[in-house]
C-alpha cells in the first residue's frame, strides 16, 4: 500500500470513516414543489454568477444530480460571503450559527416544505439536497468551520498545515458532492480530498494578487523563505526570477495532485464522471494561464475560455473511455 505524507493522513483523519451509504437517493427533488423548484432556480442563478467552471462542469451531469450540486455550490457560496462581507462580528456569528442549525436539524423524517425557510431559497435548496442525498452532516459542518477560519488565520507557515485548510473548504465539497454523483465504495474518500486540495491550491495561487489585498496571504511561509520571497515583493507585485521559481514549484506539486486524484473517478458512478473530470481540467487549465503570462498573479486573473474549456472536453472524454 502506498504510503501517505503527514497531510494527507491528516485530512484522512478529519475525514472520518463514515460508513459508504447503504440506501440510494431517494426522488423526485421538486414533486410539484413550486417553492422548491423556484429554490433550485435561485441556487443556478448564484453558481452562474460566481463560478463559470462549475457550472459548466454541473451542466455534464443529469437534471436531479446538477440541481442538488448546484445548490450545494450555493451553500458553500452563500456560507463564503457572510464570512467575506458581514463586517459585524455579532451578525456574522449569527449567520453562521444559523447555517449550523440549519444543517444539524435537516432529517428525511423533518423535510420541511420550502416555503417554511422564510424566504431563504439557498437553505430550502440546500436542505432538500442534503437529505435525499443522505450527505453527511459532518462534512457541511467542516466546511462552515473551514471557511470561518479566515476570520482568526491570514498566515500559513506550512504546506501541511494549508493542506488542513484547504481541506475545510474545499475537500469536504468534494466528499460532499460524492454523495451526490454516486461512488461505489469509500476508497473513492482519499482521492476526493486530493482532489480538493488541488481545486484550492489553484485558486490560492491564481488569486494571490488579490487575496493579498484583502489582508491574506495562504502561501506557506516556509516555502517562500527557500525562494527568497518576502512579503513585500508580494505587496509589490514583483515577478522576479525567485518568483518564477516558486510558482514552478508550487504548480508542479498541485499537477502532481490532479494526476494523482485522477484514479478515483474510477470509483464514481459513470453518469458523474464526466463532470468531474472536466472539473478538474478545467482548473488545472488555469496553472497553464499562469505559466503562459509569465506567473503574474498579481495584476490579472488566470482563467479559461468557454472555447478553451470545450476544446478540453474531447480529450477528456477518451481518458475516461480508456479508464478501468
Amino acid at each position: 500500500m502506498q504510503a501517505h505524507a503527514n497531510w494527507e493522513n491528516q485530512l484522512l483523519a478529519l475525514a472520518g470513516h463514515i460508513p459508504h451509504p447503504s440506501t440510494r437517493p431517494f426522488f423526485s427533488y421538486w414533486a410539484g414543489d413550486a417553492a422548491l423548484r423556484k429554490a433550485y432556480r435561485q441556487a443556478e442563478v448564484i453558481t452562474a454568477a460566481h463560478s463559470k467552471s462549475f457550472y459548466f462542469a454541473s451542466a455534464l451531469l443529469p437534471e436531479e444530480k446538477r440541481s442538488a450540486v448546484r445548490a450545494l455550490y450555493a451553500f458553500c457560496r452563500t456560507v463564503d460571503d457572510i464570512v467575506d462581507e458581514i463586517e459585524s462580528k455579532k451578525d456574522r456569528d449569527f449567520e453562521l450559527d444559523y447555517w449550523r442549525s440549519v444543517i444539524q436539524s435537516a432529517s428525511a423524517s423533518n423535510l420541511r416544505p420550502a416555503e417554511d425557510f422564510g424566504g431563504d431559497l439557498v437553505a430550502a435548496a440546500w436542505v432538500d439536497a442534503l437529505v435525499r442525498y443522505h450527505i453527511p452532516r459532518h462534512y457541511a459542518l467542516q466546511l462552515i468551520d473551514g471557511v470561518a477560519r479566515d476570520l482568526s488565520q491570514s498566515r500559513y507557515q506550512t504546506f501541511d498545515d494549508l493542506a488542513t485548510y484547504c481541506y475545510g473548504v474545499a475537500s469536504t465539497v468534494g466528499l460532499m458532492s460524492m454523495y451526490i454523483i454516486g461512488f461505489e465504495s469509500n476508497d473513492a474518500v482519499p482521492y476526493a480530498i486530493k482532489l480538493g486540495v488541488a481545486l484550492q491550491m489553484t485558486n490560492i495561487l491564481r488569486d494571490v494578487g488579490e487575496d493579498y489585498l484583502n489582508g491574506r496571504l495562504y502561501l506557506p511561509r516556509e516555502e517562500l523563505i527557500t525562494y527568497g520571497i518576502r512579503e513585500e515583493d508580494i505587496a509589490a507585485g514583483r515577478v522576479t526570477e525567485g518568483w518564477r521559481q516558486f510558482m514552478k514549484f508550487q504548480i508542479e506539486r498541485t499537477r502532481r495532485l490532479y494526476e494523482e486524484s485522477w484514479a478515483g473517478v474510477k470509483w464514481l458512478e459513470p453518469e458523474g464522471r464526466l463532470a468531474i473530470g472536466a472539473a478538474s481540467v478545467f482548473y488545472s487549465g488555469i496553472l497553464d494561464d499562469i505559466e503562459k503570462h509569465d506567473y503574474n498573479v498579481f495584476t490579472r486573473r488566470a482563467s479559461l475560455s468557454a472555447l478553451e474549456k470545450i476544446a478540453r472536453l474531447p480529450s477528456l472524454w477518451w481518458k475516461l473511455k480508456s479508464l478501468r
